[in-house]
């Protein structure tokens, strides 16, 4: 999934779940005897055995006006009880996501005749239906109505798309996924490319033909294509291709500076110095830059979704802090596709996944991706140490939720949250398994390299664990015991103490991973370039960092408050979120009038006076806060060894 900077979740969705539904999905997981009881459907578990035949998958995307995307399907079946499945939980989501509700005008047939079709009382992603003994196949027609929601933008516009195949499909209950041969196809808008992992076998105008794969693999390989669009070759001469397939909103978008394609390459060659293996035959980038085409940041085996503005390349130079989401995505290739979780890995996509271990999934993740982002030259060691700073602040000033949550406790929240917006994240929290999990793993790596007196890191961990079976693309999956058990490997410690210590204990100890590398977290009254660049660049409404670090306060361009840090000064003055900020001191809200009150209310004694705006009234409330303005920053501990600057140094 998406990185996220420094907050720890990726980029927001809103979608509803029956909670009902996910019950049900669990007893299916758990092998529960079909057998008819109150609140439990009527789906067949999935059995490892192939399908009857291959399923044919044809998706007309050529609508750009009104977002519809147009399926066919003819499935082979045999005559008796079928069951039809719409994708619910989608790898990488780590929930239950499937858009069911976007699935609309379903209608069956054989031989040219209707087939009747009952959706399953308890299981709205089932379908039921009875096969005559004369028919061989069936005919599938639905629409997907891509459409737009509040927090995403468009899947597909009058210039790009993002097609994801376990949107435009459905597939037969009771096999294991990678049992189900598809032979997929699509039609795209005249005259636009693609970017895909899947291979082409063929194509006739529009309409492109895939080599038939597993269903498995189809989901995994989902399409980027557009009017305007370039691929570029990130593995010059190396073996296995790496491409970077971009789509723009328009051509002067797609250009790349000698500079940026240099960085851009070097991530390849670090990622797999890093991990000493590569786990696909062709590796495939797709990026969109628009500001129309909703953002995205969601990983494959053997290519990636990655959505941003259309100014990454032109606009390089004030866009760092989006800079480390290939990097993040990429490193995924071998953390969570190759190496998985064993309770993340499920035998096809209506059956629940298991997220106890997204700390290592997501967290070390998140861990190389900073790394990987520095060491291939997209960040400078500046942007580094700066964005860094940033996630440590957020554990130093905003971890009052880890009073009473584990960090694996949120692991359970893509379910239970639905990476909806929270009134009060700080006490909340929210997918803290990605920015602490990284804080976690920048502390395993600096006690790895003191155990060996620096001849051991994390890499020689990465080189043990994910880049294991060289060339294959087998999904290996691991355990906690897994994990703990290499990590002795590199330098025998009482590793599962350790972890446990962090991962499911009350207030773990994530600031640690800082000074155990030589430095230590500061603040003062000004803001770093890369927080500059942070704030002021278009994002979720939850993830600004304004007035954070001092009076407690995040809030978007408007003054609408996201986010008040819970015991902090605003939280004590009852400011709410929701609220709108209108004066401050009797001024006219702005960012810069709310930065002189609080630089001047330094020297004084009298409270700074905010006037809301909440639920229709107005109210004033006096925040007691003196401290001045406060702004995270990295410096060096004199007569330490600053692993940080060796942890970010290219690899040879």
């Amino acid at each position: 999934m998406s990185r996220v900077l420094p907050a720890g979740s990726p980029v927001a969705v809103r979608r509803k779940f029956s909670r009902l539904a996910l019950a049900v999905a669990m007893v299916l997981a758990a092998g529960t005897a079909a057998a008819q009881q109150v609140g439990t459907d009527n789906v067949p578990p999935p059995q490892d055995t192939p399908y009857v035949g291959t399923l044919a998958l044809h998706v007309d995307a050529s609508d750009t006006a009104q977002g519809i995307f147009r399926v066919h399907e003819t499935i082979p079946v045999k005559a008796g009880a079928l069951t039809l499945l719409y994708p619910q939980w989608i790898p990488g989501d780590h929930s239950p996501t499937g858009p069911i509700a976007m699935l609309a005008g379903l209608t069956l047939t054989a031989n040219g005749k209707p087939l009747a079709w009952t959706r399953d009382k308890y299981n709205v992603y089932a379908f039921h239906l009875d096969v005559p003994a004369d028919v061989a196949s069936i005919d599938a027609t639905f629409q997907y109505l891509s459409g737009r929601t509040d927090s995403e933008g468009f899947e597909i516009t009058d210039r790009m798309m993002d097609m994801e195949w376990s949107k435009v499909s459905l597939y037969p209950a009771g096999y294991f996924s990678r049992g189900i041969t598809v032979a997929p196809s699509v039609t795209l808008p005249h005259g636009w490319q693609l970017g895909t992992a899947l291979e082409t076998a063929s194509q006739s105008g529009d309409t492109v033909t895939f080599k038939p794969v597993t269903f498995n693999n189809l989901v995994d390989s989902p399409i980027y294509a557009g009017q305007y669009f370039k691929r570029v070759d990130l593995n010059p001469g190396g073996e296995t291709p790496v491409h970077l397939d971009i789509v723009a909103d328009a051509p002067k978008y797609l250009e790349m500076t000698p500079e940026q394609l240099k960085a851009h390459r070097a991530l390849v060659t670090q990622a797999v110095t890093l991990f000493g293996s590569h786990h696909y035959d062709h590796y495939d980038f797709l990026f969109s830059l628009s500001d129309q085409l909703g953002g995205n940041g969601t990983e494959h085996h053997q290519s990636s979704e990655n959505g941003l503005g259309a100014d990454y390349f032109t606009g390089w130079d004030d866009g760092a802090p989006d800079r480390d989401l290939l990097p993040h995505e990429y490193t995924h290739s071998w953390n969570g596709k190759f190496r998985r979780p064993a309770d993340l890995w499920t035998p096809n996509f209506n059956v629940p996944m298991g997220d106890s271990l997204l700390w290592v999934y997501e967290g070390q993740t998140q861990y190389w991706g900073f790394v990987l982002t520095a060491r291939s030259g997209m960040w400078t060691s500046q942007q580094f140490h700066d964005a860094l700073a940033m996630v440590a602040a957020n554990y130093d000033r905003n971890r009052e939720g880890f009073q009473w949550r584990t960090l694996e406790d949120t692991t359970n929240d893509p379910t239970a949250a639905r990476r909806s917006g929270l009134p009060y994240r700080s006490w909340q929290m929210s997918e803290e398994y990605y920015s602490g999990g990284q804080m976690m793993w920048l502390e395993v790596d600096a006690k790895l390299r003191a155990l060996t007196h620096d001849h051991k890191s994390l890499d020689d961990f990465a080189h043990a664990f994910f880049g294991v079976d060289n060339g294959s693309y087998v999904t290996k999956t691991y355990t906690f015991d897994d994990v703990v058990a290499t990590l002795n490997g590199v330098a025998a410690y009482d590793w599962a103490s350790f972890l446990h210590a962090r991962v499911d204990a009350l207030n773990p100890p994530l600031e640690n991973g800082i000074a155990a590398t030589g430095w230590k977290l500061v603040y003062t009254d000004q803001e770093s370039a890369f927080e500059k660049q942070y704030n002021s660049r278009p994002q979720s409404p939850r993830h600004l960092f304004n007035f954070a670090w001092s009076i407690g306060l995040t809030m978007n361009d408007h003054g609408e408050v996201n986010d008040v840090r819970w015991d902090g000064p605003a939280f004590k003055a009852g400011v709410s979120t929701g609220a709108t900020l209108v004066a401050v001191n009797g001024q006219n809200y702005s960012s810069d009038v709310l930065k002189s009150a609080i630089t001047a209310a330094k020297n004084s004694s009298t409270p700074i006076q905010l006037l809301l705006k909440y639920q229709g009234g107005y109210r004033t409330v006096s925040v007691d806060y003196h401290g001045g303005l406060q702004y995270p920053h990295l410096v060096r501990v004199d007569g330490t060894p600053d692993y940080l600057d060796e942890i970010i140094t290219p690899r040879k």
